[in-house]
């Protein structure tokens, strides 16, 4: 991704410092149900204090209308749980860019908090609104971004104030770029990618892209059913995407070219309907019934992706094997989060999404090498599209 500007090289202290941070946790009323990304973010918040900052936090939350206050998007709960966690007040604006967050960042000390309200309060943010960037940049002397689940937005916190500030990539942001573009880059070998999810059409640029990079590509979920159909198996009523198997045959083709080798499931586990309490049925991927649709992968195929996995120098996953939200079609996808914890001397990394629900609700998250806080960032990042937010930070821009 190029050099980006580190916190390292900024002299932060007595500086009020705007920190964009992706504190879009799920609540209930008051409460926040998963502090995962707060404490994400604390290395970084806890540099800046122990450097005599003067921080000014920055984040989204859900998607309110954009037209003001909403108070089931505010970010208070954050605020208080933040402030459980760093042991340090945490002062809150009552607005984003308006009187009170100007005056409470004016009045800054050394080593104080001040979270501002939920930038999507405010409809500029996500247009890029050159007046809400040059509002925002006023608050403070530096910018930093570390909120890598938002650095593919080209919004105004994103990329818009590194055009007024100095601007440098927090810890967390930075160690997600090294990491993800390192596997890219430098993979210990054999390189392993596991793709899962609904759609081929959601993935086609990470599919070619680990084409291009990895030894072996396992692919299940729903998306493995237009792949099936390419090879000419029949897929009863699985999803799939009838326009895309042509794109599916090609993409074997070219891994084929390119000595990249693909492993489909080899048997499914297929339901009459889409529920909890279906009527199922194992089959082989050559015998799925007409009236039934798949929703899992089935032990066979668990076995022969569990073996290649365990050879592995580097894993990369992405996507469930099935429907795991439903117990009866979850075996897949957690036999494969298990097998991906056992190789211990592999580089294992969890890009976003629910691959990471699926390695906390097994208990496996310490097991993992590295856990992306970003699903669609990673996503972005892996496949090779440019990040406004990372390429704001750029040396030399």
């Amino acid at each position: 991704m190029g050099n980006i500007r580190t916190l390292d090289q900024a002299d932060v202290a007595g500086k009020r410092v705007l920190l964009r941070v992706d504190f879009n946790v799920p609540l209930r009323g008051k409460t926040v149900l998963d502090d995962t990304r707060i404490r994400a973010c604390i290395p970084t918040i806890q540099y800046l204090l122990d450097h005599n900052a003067r921080l000014i936090i920055l984040s989204h939350l859900g998607r309110p209308s954009g037209e003001g206050y909403q108070k089931e998007f505010s970010l208070g709960p954050a605020a208080k749980r933040l402030e459980e966690i760093i042991g340090v007040p945490v002062q809150m604006a009552q607005d984003v860019t308006g009187p009170d967050a100007q005056a409470k960042s004016a009045s800054l000390k050394d080593g104080e908090v001040l979270l501002l309200e939920n930038l999507r309060f405010d409809a500029r943010e996500k247009i890029k609104d050159r007046d809400f960037v040059a509002e925002l940049a006023s608050l403070g002397d530096i910018f930093v971004n570390d909120a890598f689940g938002a650095a593919h937005r080209d919004h105004a916190s994103i990329s818009g104030i590194p055009e007024l500030l100095p601007s440098y990539a927090g810890l967390l942001l930075q160690k997600e770029v090294g990491t993800l573009s390192g596997m890219l880059d430098n993979p210990r070998r054999p390189f392993v990618a596991i793709l899962g999810g609904s759609k081929v059409s959601d993935k086609v640029a990470i599919i070619n892209s680990l084409i291009d990079r990895c030894d072996t590509l396992i692919i299940g979920g729903g998306m493995c059913f237009t792949f099936l159909l390419a090879q000419g198996k029949p897929v009863g009523n699985s999803l799939k995407e009838l326009e895309w198997i042509g794109r599916a045959a090609l993409m074997l083709e070219r891994a084929e070219n390119v000595g990249t080798k693909v492993l489909l499931p080899l048997d499914i586990v297929a339901a009459d309907r889409f529920s909890p309490d279906a009527a199922t049925v194992t089959v082989d991927v050559d015998s799925i019934p007409e009236d039934m649709m798949g929703m899992d992968i089935g032990p066979e195929t668990s076995e022969a992706f569990a073996r290649v996995i365990s050879e592995a120098g580097t894993v990369f996953w992405n996507g469930p094997m099935g429907v795991f939200e439903m117990d009866a079609f979850a075996a897949g996808t957690r036999e494969v989060a298990e097998a991906v914890a056992a190789n211990a001397e592999a580089d294992t990394i969890i890009g976003g999404g629910d691959s990471v629900s699926a390695v906390n609700r097994y208990g496996l998250a310490d097991k993992m090498s590295f856990i992306s806080t970003g699903g669609g960032a990673s996503m972005k990042l892996v496949e090779g599209s440019p990040m406004p937010g990372v390429e704001a930070l750029k040396e030399g821009d």
